[in-house]
């Protein structure tokens, strides 16, 4: 019998903790951050030795790890993207491709850059339609921005292939997937650019903080400039020469470097058992009829920190998310999570509404912009009605055996007694 209505649920015991990051905060980063404050140098490009920064550390590490000739440590993964953006010269005028599930700050970034976000649909995979990718090309994209959402890459070989094709810049959004990889090559390391958040719901953490890779030395150069308006005063070498612009203060600090240098050491490791818990779940409700598991485009490459499944209508996934929780597993339907998910895109207010900082000059009705983007709540069907069918249940690296058996037998419990209220159903129309 059901847990909801008198069983006695399969389990009882509390779930995962919230974050990944933080679990696994030990002597290494206490070391680490201790070592900044002995030095009395929280500063990046303070005195002597900015080469041998935990920044710099830091930024060595992500070449190595994504294959890039270049890497910037920044202080947010939204400044990430905007330092990107600009590096690429994106600005006034022209489009950039987002998909309708990401979090805001995709869009937002490409509003900050000066830019018109275009927001297409998701599929199967969660992540952007490739199809939905190229229909929406005009006369004025410059860019597209995939995001590997939750972890899950994107369908990076048909993107890569139609922005190859229609000259667009690629910026890949791994604020969610640090640590993944798509047919051997690491996430961020693939597009004209990658972006990486450290913010403390991400994989890894220095709190706060981000970071870009590239190969292209102008992009690296021009986002160096953009990240940090005095930059070209610290003494620091830009990867290539270019005339000097205003820019921001996105840099970071020593502190969040040192944190983050420690914590993505231990990154391959937690992703591993990640993989290794998401894989005992997957195989143990892969042959329920009922569900339908998201489509991963490299399963090797997930990083495996969220299990999603589809049911065939928004109603029946609600039934059955409430159903899976009284068993003791929470979960949530993406689409239904009793508050305004800044994930989807008709949450993203200012967005739709065309909403600048000011009512004037907002990059929708600058002089530069020429074309004519519009925007409804209803514009991404196929994205909303994935979203409204889809439950995620949050895997973590702490994840025993036992834990990952609770988590099946409660699906398939679940999943057997859904079924057979619609055999009934079903035999009562006939």
């Amino acid at each position: 019998m059901l847990a909801k209505h008198g069983g006695v649920p399969v389990r009882t015991k509390p779930w995962v903790p919230p974050f990944i990051s933080t679990e696994e905060f030990d002597e290494q980063e206490k070391s680490f951050v201790l070592g900044v404050l002995e030095k009395k140098r929280v500063f990046r490009f303070y005195g002597e030795g900015i080469q041998d920064s935990e920044a710099a550390k830091l930024e060595a590490l992500y070449r190595q790890r994504t294959r890039s000739d270049y890497a910037l440590a920044v202080n947010a993964g939204t400044s990430a993207l905007v330092s990107a953006l600009v590096g690429a010269g994106i600005g006034p005028g022209d489009e950039v491709i987002v998909p309708g599930y990401t979090y805001i700050a995709t869009a937002a970034a490409v509003l900050i850059a000066r830019a018109v976000p275009v927001i297409v649909e998701i599929d199967d995979t969660l992540t952007m339609d490739p199809a939905a990718f190229e229909t929406a090309i005009t006369p004025y994209t410059k860019a597209v921005i995939p995001v590997h959402m939750r972890g899950t890459p994107c369908q990076m070989d048909e993107i890569m292939a139609i922005a190859r094709k229609r000259r667009l810049i690629v910026i890949e959004d791994t604020a969610q997937a640090n640590g993944g990889s798509y047919k051997g090559r690491p996430l961020g390391g693939i597009g004209d650019a990658g972006c990486f958040s450290f913010q403390q719901y991400k994989v890894i953490t220095s709190g706060e903080g981000g970071l870009v890779v590239t190969n292209d030395p102008g992009l690296h150069a021009r986002a160096s400039v953009y990240h940090d308006c005095a930059v070209l005063f610290w003494g620091v070498e830009p990867s290539t020469r270019i005339e000097s612009f205003a820019g921001e203060n996105y840099r970071m600090s020593e502190i969040q470097a040192a944190l983050g240098l420690a914590q993505s050491g231990k990154i391959d490791g937690v992703v591993a058992r990640l993989r290794s818990a998401k894989k005992r779940i997957v195989n143990g409700i892969a042959d329920l009829p009922g569900i339908r598991l998201q489509r991963v485009p490299d399963a090797e490459g997930d990083v495996s920190y969220s299990l999603v499944f589809f049911l065939p209508d928004g109603e029946r996934a609600r039934a059955f998310s409430e159903l899976l929780a009284a068993e003791g597993i929470p979960n949530g339907t993406i689409h239904n999570n009793g508050f305004a998910d800044r994930h989807i895109y008709v949450n993203w207010d200012y967005v739709l509404d065309k909403r600048g900082a000011t009512p004037n000059d907002t990059p929708w009705n600058c002089a530069s912009y020429k074309g004519s983007v519009q925007y409804d709540r209803d514009m991404c069907p196929r994205t909303l009605d994935l979203l409204g069918r889809a439950i995620s249940i949050s895997i973590h690296q702490t994840l025993t055996e036992e834990d990952c058996q609770d988590v099946v037998e409660a699906i398939r419990k679940v999943a057997a007694h859904m079924a057979q209220s619609d055999a009934g159903a079903a035999a009562q129309h006939q």
